[in-house]
């Protein structure tokens, strides 16, 4: 029986929009195995034994102290800022179409691939901007920041401002793949591109914030960046994650150095 004209048009145009979904569904899941398989090198290399990766705990803080510290003050975070996650997902979901929250594969210590969490503070489609956006790239090294990335929405862009968008990985640090304190996680692809000495990073535990955050982050050039880690690693104690941790506070509320 013939379909009518109209009919079929519809019909078109529905099957065009469910091609077009299911085209866009499987690069989403294409560039999430390839990201997957990227973190998966990078941990069996560490697992190969890679000297630049080993770390050897020194005192009761850096052996079970941090680690307790850490979950303590991950719960005690999760409960009182709580309303505050509400509200941040709220405003997140009325201003944009997309996920509240930003997922990621991360690495962690000994290249241990995580699954990272932040609100979303970009556009649905960000991702795939981003090839677009590189010669706007305004860190050296294989880091990629842009100060006024126009692929952020406007709640998105407060939330970078004031670092709020990294509450939700105090879940992290309760699961114990983050820490209060530590360098930053990075992406499989930046740590492809790491000298051997930069891998050193990847000997701890990553952190919500670091000597970085609160020596002007983006302001700071990626190889004083990797030393201000290294220096870290050198001198773990609770003296200094309590001080990093009192100084995030203004650094925050100051904006110094956000992207």
């Amino acid at each position: 029986m013939p379909v009518p004209a109209a009919r079929g048009r519809v019909l078109g145009a529905g099957l065009g929009r469910s091609v077009f979904a299911c085209t866009e569904e499987g690069s989403v899941l294409e560039e999430r195995a390839r990201e997957s398989a990227r973190a998966g090198a990078a941990s069996a290399a560490a697992e190969a034994g890679d000297p630049a990766l080993s770390y050897r705990p020194r005192t009761f803080y850096q052996r079970r102290g941090k680690r307790i510290f850490d979950a303590a003050c991950a719960v005690l975070g999760l409960i009182l800022l709580g309303p505050l996650f509400l509200l941040i997902a709220l405003a997140i979901k009325l201003e944009s179409r997309g996920p509240i929250f930003y997922l990621s594969t991360r690495l962690g210590r000994r290249a241990k691939p995580f699954l990272f969490v932040k609100f979303r503070s970009m556009v649905e489609d960000a991702e795939r901007q981003r090839d677009q956006l590189a010669e706007l790239n305004e860190m050296d090294g294989p880091v990629f920041k842009i100060k006024d990335d126009p692929r952020m929405t406007r709640i998105g862009r407060l939330l970078r401002k004031t670092s709020l968008d990294e509450l939700p990985q105090l879940w992290s640090v309760l699961r114990g793949d983050m820490s209060l304190v530590g360098p930053r996680p990075p992406i499989p692809d930046e740590v492809e591109q790491y000298e051997r000495w930069q891998r050193r990073r990847l000997s701890v535990t990553p952190g919500i914030t670091c000597l970085w955050q609160v020596s002007g982050r983006n302001k700071v050039s990626f190889e004083e960046w990797m030393q201000l880690d290294a220096q870290y690693i050198d001198d773990i104690s609770f003296g200094r994650d309590v001080s990093i941790l009192w100084r995030t506070v203004p650094a925050v509320l100051r904006g110094i150095g956000a992207s």
